[in-house]
């Protein structure tokens, strides 16, 4: 971990510049306190940075459970409540890491998962709106009956926009747009110093300068509020702590079921986009992974923090600016750390919106229109599971909208695929070659993702591969999307692939996509 810190200290602090207004603003759309999306934030880093398997991962609050957090907090009738349910979340994680339920995520539709995360994306974008006005109201639920609703919020800011924090909230919002679009490509200085920081600052020096400017002054109530600590004795008060009488509430427990369940699935959907990122392709140990995040979440709810996951924001930024190991995101902890008992006075004085202009582009970025197209080019079997899923989780409620989207896929797969999907695997030696021949069976679906995985990274190197289709006339995209990616690891190890199926014979396919596209379908029939 020392020999590569060369590498990794630069690469801590670019994830420190993105971690921090990110801990900020995702506590913000939780309706939490703002410190703890920092305890979050430095657990994350510390605790499971040095537990966890990834070298690359980068670990804090999600914005993926933030819809999530801010139900709970009001359904269990206060913050001490929901600690608990975060510690229990937590003890569930371990377990499932005990069980070796790492393989849990194989067994969702990337229609779904898809379809997850763009729901949390829309409710982010949702919730930040009032916020990025200067509207103090902080939203409630969706649709619910409820006085103080999120479309109902919406409304009302319309007749008590703040000028000021609408103008640094348009500037910073511009900043970001800018530096992701251009001033990256144009030089390393700009990917060292990341746009959320400079909206940040910005928003800072706008607020210094018209402090007492009629229009455009931003009141402590459009601020970030953090507690300025005085000593020893005060920071430590700052902390919250879990409400153990609570452990008799069934409610409780439904939180801290869906905490773990969601928080699982969002670390170990990061955890496969981030192995992919990875330009030297380390493979992260999915149980070890799911123990990390479960004593994470433990001691974050212990002391008063929000859930934790692996989060992509973090990680790709991480990969991005070179990091070689673990070092880097352990390291972003302690500089987490550090700015909140060196420098809260300034954390007080960021603007609220420019926070919310931060989680607008996280939101953006998660519901994108143009993922909406893709998915229905793939066609109804993906498209129908992933609208159902956003509708759900807009409408209704997290949970609600993956159980339906898992339902309407299972029954998509049920009235497709009702024969055996399992596939032959014969092996021989020749001439001091492994000689392997893969056949897949007449119909393979997302539930082989699992098995299809685990034996194509048990190939041994300097293989000679031949897949089979012959007898297969449904293959589903998730398998195709795995056999594109193992093209990478293929040509690392020596691996040879001859690809047969009734569209021809292939050797050393350069794109499993390009062989099998010959519409935009996400299932192929290839018959």
């Amino acid at each position: 971990m020392f020999k590569t810190i060369k590498n990794d200290l630069p690469a801590s602090i670019v994830v420190f510049f993105v971690a921090l207004p990110l801990c900020l603003g995702i506590a913000l759309a939780s309706g939490a306190p703002l410190f703890s999306g920092l305890i979050a934030g430095i657990i994350g880093g510390v605790v499971v940075g040095s537990l966890s398997g990834s070298k690359i991962g980068v670990s804090g609050p999600a914005a993926g459970l933030a819809a999530i957090v801010l139900t709970a907090i009001g359904t269990l009738g206060g913050y001490q409540n929901f600690l608990l349910a975060v510690v229990l979340g937590g003890i569930i994680q371990f377990l499932f890491g005990i069980l070796k339920a790492g393989v849990i995520g194989y067994y969702f539709p990337s229609s779904v998962i898809k379809g997850m995360l763009t729901g949390i994306g829309i409710i982010i974008i949702l919730k930040q709106i009032p916020h990025f006005f200067g509207y103090d109201a902080a939203p409630g639920g969706y649709f619910q009956a409820s006085s103080e609703n999120t479309f109902l919020s919406i409304f009302k800011m319309v007749n008590n926009i703040n000028v000021g924090s609408t103008v640094i909230g348009l500037v910073g919002l511009g900043v970001l747009i800018l530096w992701d679009k251009i001033l990256t490509k144009k030089a390393k200085l700009f990917q060292l110093i990341q746009g959320p920081l400079v909206a940040v600052v910005l928003g800072i020096i706008f607020y210094v300068f018209t402090k007492t400017h009629e229009t455009l002054s931003i009141s402590g109530s459009q601020l970030v509020s953090v507690p300025i600590p005085e000593d020893a004795t005060s920071f430590l008060g700052q902390f919250s702590f879990p409400n153990f009488g609570a452990i008799t509430n069934p409610d409780v427990w439904i939180v801290a079921f869906t905490i773990a369940l969601v928080a699982s699935l969002e670390t170990l959907l990061c955890v496969e986009a981030t192995d992919k990122l990875d330009p030297h392709r380390n493979v992260t140990p999915t149980n070890r992974e799911l123990l990390a995040q479960g004593t994470g979440n433990v001691i974050s709810g212990m002391i008063g923090g929000l859930p934790i996951t692996q989060v992509i924001v973090r990680s790709s930024a991480n990969i991005q600016s070179g990091a070689r190991s673990k070092a880097s995101a352990i390291i972003h902890g302690f500089f987490l750390l550090i700015s909140i008992i060196l420098i809260p006075r300034l954390l007080n004085m960021i603007p609220l919106s420019v926070l919310a202009a931060i989680l607008l582009v996280v939101g953006y970025k998660l519901a994108k229109p143009s993922l909406f197209k893709i998915m229905y080019d793939l066609g109804w079997k993906q498209w129908i599971p992933f609208t159902v899923t956003v509708f759900g989780i807009v409408f209704i409620d997290l949970l609600y909208g993956i159980g339906l989207g898992l339902a309407v896929g299972i029954v998509v797969i049920l009235l497709k695929s009702y024969q055996n999907s399992h596939f032959l695997h014969i092996e021989d030696e020749s001439n001091g070659k492994h000689k392997i021949k893969m056949t897949l069976a007449e119909e393979v679906t997302f539930f082989n993702k699992g098995a299809i995985l685990k034996e194509l990274d048990s190939l041994p190197i300097d293989t000679y591969l031949e897949l089979n289709l012959l007898k297969t006339r449904y293959l589903d995209n998730d398998i195709i999307e795995i056999l594109d990616d193992f093209l990478i690891k293929a040509k690392e190890r020596n691996i040879d692939i001859k690809l047969v199926s009734k569209r021809g014979t292939e050797e050393n396919p350069k794109s499993f996509k390009e062989f099998f596209r010959t519409k935009p379908k996400s299932s192929l029939s290839l018959s």
